[in-house]
């Protein structure tokens, strides 16, 4: 059986792995500008909530002290702003995005509030990241890793460029684990957010992959093995909202 580096499914359906990135890029290509309002109705507002919880843990500076953090995949500058915001003045963020539609959304909200000279956006793959060795304080990423075809190629170029003492936190829906409630997050996964799809953004396909994605993706305590496998120590995870989401979290030592 394939390993997950090496699933072919994109969705349900059954893709080559080296179509998988071509087919997710069209996907936010398509939604682009209005993600974040669609994660706002799929989530009614708590993936807003989840992010503050993965913020709170980077736990940036609130001095001078030079604190520098990579954000991949996320290139609306959601996580990037909250982060600069909990930051003193020696916080910096990148945005690294392999989507520039969504890289465009960025800038131009970090220009409406200012943030041009604290987070800047770059168009780089999780698979084969644009920096030097050990350049960061910290990397997160938020609802995006399940999207990236080779999970494990990731996990290694994010360690790569983490410093030591370095820490990864990663943000992704999960596998629910109370009995009952199961059967009503699939109800409304694969009826409500399709529909939703349509009537905001138009586009009901997307927004079917972007459940179906999340049914592929590991769980938990096999995600934190690949990290392992990359490098991490210490690694855990924290399961919120009954298992919908879990915050991944590891160490460069």
């Amino acid at each position: 059986m394939p390993g997950p580096d090496e699933n072919t499914d994109f969705g349900f359906r059954q893709v080559p792995l080296e179509d998988k990135q071509a087919l997710v890029d069209g996907v936010f290509h398509s939604v682009a500008p209005r993600y974040d309002l669609m994660n706002d109705l799929m989530s009614g507002g708590l993936h807003r909530a989840w992010k503050d919880v993965m913020v709170h843990t980077v736990n940036p500076p609130k001095g001078e002290r030079p604190f520098a953090l990579l954000d991949l995949a996320g290139g609306t500058g959601d996580v990037a702003f909250r982060v600069a915001a909990e930051g003193g003045p020696g916080t910096h963020v990148t945005v690294a995005d392999i989507n520039t539609e969504m890289l465009e959304v960025g800038r131009a909200r970090a220009e409406e509030r200012g943030l041009d000279d604290v987070v800047t956006f770059i168009a780089g793959n999780a698979e084969a990241l644009p920096f030097p060795d050990r350049s960061f304080d910290a990397v997160t990423i938020a609802f995006g890793i399940r999207n990236v075809p080779r999970i494990g190629q990731a996990l290694a170029q994010a360690f790569r460029v983490l410093k030591l003492g370095g820490r990864f936190l990663c943000l992704e829906f999960s596998t629910v684990d109370v009995p009952g409630f199961d059967r009503l997050y699939d109800l409304y996964s694969f009826n409500v957010i399709p529909a939703l799809g349509r009537v905001v953004a138009g586009d009901v396909e997307s927004y079917r992959y972007l459940v179906e994605s999340i049914r592929r993706f590991p769980q938990p305590e096999a995600f934190a093995e690949m990290m392992r496998t990359a490098g991490f120590r210490r690694v855990a995870f924290q399961r919120m909202a009954g298992g919908i989401v879990a915050l991944h979290s590891g160490w460069r030592l």
